[in-house]
């Protein structure tokens, strides 16, 4: 349970600069179909992001021979700090390309850091599949509510759900680091 409860924790957290996006990408009152595209290309990135991280990862960690918990901290720590400099910068997209390479695009943007957590996955769980396909459904449901509510919510909400994944980022990279 402990630790389903994590990769859930995680799964949030590396959904909510998609759910951020969402909702201003919700604004532009897309149609229903590329809501569901771009949700979809959302959860696969979130699928396949931290399956090639692992395979990395677990490379890494046998080569250096690293502390899993202490490697698996800095890189959720590192992961918030990146998502704190995005909140900080405030940008604004001037142009909405919702062309399949534009939507493929946000999708790999908003998964990189998918990328990084799937180095240490190895440290959080040893079924990935489980937490790759609960990374992925989570990215998906943010995704498509995020473009849902997007059109009634103010760009305020936005910026919250940006702080609290940087609080849960922060908070599960101390915890393995302390571990």
């Amino acid at each position: 349970m402990k630790e389903f409860l994590n990769i859930f924790l995680i799964a949030i957290a590396l959904s909510m600069d998609t759910f951020s996006l969402s909702l201003g990408i919700g604004t532009y009152n897309i149609e229903k179909k590329k809501c569901i595209t771009l949700s979809l290309l959302v959860g696969i990135m979130h699928f396949l992001m931290p399956f090639l991280g692992s395979i990395l990862g677990d490379k890494i960690m046998h080569f250096f021979e690293l502390n899993s918990n202490l490697f698996l901290g800095c890189i959720l720590l590192f992961i918030a700090m990146n998502l704190l400099i995005d909140f900080l910068k405030k940008e604004e997209e001037s142009e909405l390309d919702l062309s399949f390479l534009g939507m493929f695009l946000f999708a790999f943007g908003v998964s990189i850091d998918a990328f990084s957590t799937g180095l240490a996955l190895s440290a959080i769980t040893q079924n990935k599949i489980f937490a790759m396909l609960l990374f992925s459904i989570t990215s998906f449901t943010f995704t498509y509510i995020g473009l849902l509510i997007g059109k009634f919510v103010s760009q305020k909400i936005g910026t919250k759900a940006n702080i609290l994944g940087f609080i849960l980022l922060v908070t599960l990279g101390i915890f393995h680091i302390c571990k």
